[in-house]
């Protein structure tokens, strides 16, 4: 008889890091939201079945994105759920109406994130459904962030450091995707989307040869790319965007349209050509002079 616990917490793993051989590239590439892991207690709490949590996944991003580590870059990829804890927030963005007790004053309660649903720990999913059939405590929204945001952080914070050390500079890669469409509250509620948006910032978060490079790469290859709009870049790109300090962070945002079935959650055979022309983007910005960057 199998009598195996389920898992606990503190014996997930809170990210997984792909390493080359031997780094050559300036780069760092993160996949923040596509992470499958989620938690039993996590599920016992919510409302939702796992089929309606995962619409929140940025799902296969991080098979997009698995020719990093061949071309010379790492790869950060979260394991745990954007529907469970996002690390592309700060990491104490909570929503006070989700929890038991009284936050403390230092929490951000009021930034526009929260104020969507859309906090450290989410409260609805992306179509709008809420998550929870209960109130959190703010024990667990701790141990969820000193498990699994921090260590994240920690890690593609040690990775920049050290590609800035090696090469001078860092180009930070934020990889994401987003539905086809917008949903109902949305400017053009079931509009599709453009293919790729870059995301900087306004321009603060890198300098422009980057997101320009990316442009350049992928538009000749029949992609429809716009920048910063409707996303211009979360915490990460915002957070490790320092271009004075020679740091670069890009967000690029992907049309679930082109690698994946949205209804079921499943890649098409569409994802393997998207995964060779991100190894493309991946090679160009490789290749930008190390002079474009330092003084």
């Amino acid at each position: 008889m199998n009598l195996a616990q389920p898992a606990r917490i503190a014996d997930i793993a809170p990210f997984e890091l792909v390493m080359p051989a031997q780094q050559t590239l300036p780069l760092v590439v993160a996949s923040p939201h596509s992470g499958t892991h989620y938690p039993p207690d996590f599920l016992a709490a919510s409302r939702l079945e796992r089929d309606r949590l995962r619409r929140s996944e940025d799902a296969f991003v991080d098979r997009i994105f698995a020719g990093a580590a061949r071309l010379g870059a790492p790869l950060l990829k979260a394991s745990f759920a954007r529907a469970f804890i996002d690390p592309n927030r700060e990491a104490y963005e909570l929503d006070p109406a989700m929890f038991e007790e009284k936050l403390p004053a230092w929490v951000n309660v009021r930034s526009p994130r929260v104020a969507a649903g859309l906090g450290t720990i989410p409260r609805i999913v992306s179509s709008g459904e809420e998550i929870y059939c209960r109130k959190l405590t703010l024990a667990e929204a701790r141990e969820r962030i000193e498990h699994f945001y921090r260590p994240y952080h920690d890690a593609l914070g040690e990775l920049v450091t050290t590609t800035k050390r090696r090469f001078g500079y860092c180009i930070l890669i934020d990889a994401h995707s987003m539905p086809s469409t917008d949903a109902p509250g949305q400017p053009e509620p079931g509009a599709r989307r453009t293919d790729i948006v870059l995301g900087d910032c306004y321009g603060t978060a890198c300098a422009s040869i980057v997101s320009g490079r990316v442009r350049e790469t992928l538009e000749p290859l029949g992609y429809r790319v716009a920048q910063n709009d409707p996303y211009a870049g979360g915490f990460v790109t915002q957070h490790y965007g320092k271009p004075l300090d020679f740091t670069h962070a890009l967000q690029i945002e992907i049309n679930r349209a082109l690698y994946m079935d949205e209804e079921s959650i499943r890649p098409s055979p569409a994802l393997s050509r998207l995964a060779a022309d991100m190894d493309r983007v991946i090679a160009a910005l490789g290749a930008i002079e190390r002079s474009a960057f330092l003084p």
